[in-house]
């Protein structure tokens, strides 16, 4: 029995588990973030079933997460890249990296440290930030639909006006 799909389902969480849910996928594009681009790197890396890693590797470029560059002779070997899509799954991996050393392996059994080569200094934990800047917890989020685009809204109205007229 293969896992559940969100394909009905009108909500972002679900949209992006159809997309990077799949068991293997995220450590794929945290390799991918850390530089591996060959297929024998990810299998090195992972130690994941090649059968199993060209089906997530697949899916990946299929989705537009990463994208096959043929190198060598006449495209006799293909590397992955990150799109931008891709590479836009950088903050939830941190966020999944400093939740599991919290949470599983607490501050004193953490197994690395993610610091910025720039500078040295320890990254701080992710958070959300309302557009003031200031910190929001799951306490203070509301949804709502977003306002409708006026043109579009009109057009659809004068396209009913002109039928019921």
């Amino acid at each position: 029995m293969g896992r559940k799909r969100f394909d009905e389902m009108s909500c972002s969480i679900a949209q992006t588990l159809n997309q990077v849910g799949d068991w293997w996928t995220l450590l794929i594009v945290r390799d991918a973030l850390k530089g591996a681009r060959r297929f024998s790197d990810f299998h090195e890396s992972t130690g994941i079933a090649k059968n199993i890693l060209t089906d997530r590797l697949n899916k990946l470029v299929q989705n537009g997460i990463m994208a096959r560059e043929e190198v060598g002779v006449r495209g006799q070997r293909q590397e992955y890249v990150l799109t931008q899509r891709g590479e836009a799954l950088f903050p939830i991996l941190i966020a999944m990296q400093q939740w599991g050393d919290q949470w599983i392996y607490g501050e004193d059994e953490k197994p690395v440290e993610l610091y910025d080569t720039r500078n040295g200094q320890l990254l701080n934990p992710i958070s959300v930030a309302n557009e003031s800047g200031d910190e929001v917890t799951h306490h203070f989020i509301g949804s709502r639909s977003r306002p409708v685009d006026n043109d579009n809204e009109d057009e659809s109205l004068d396209a009913s006006a002109a039928s019921n007229g």
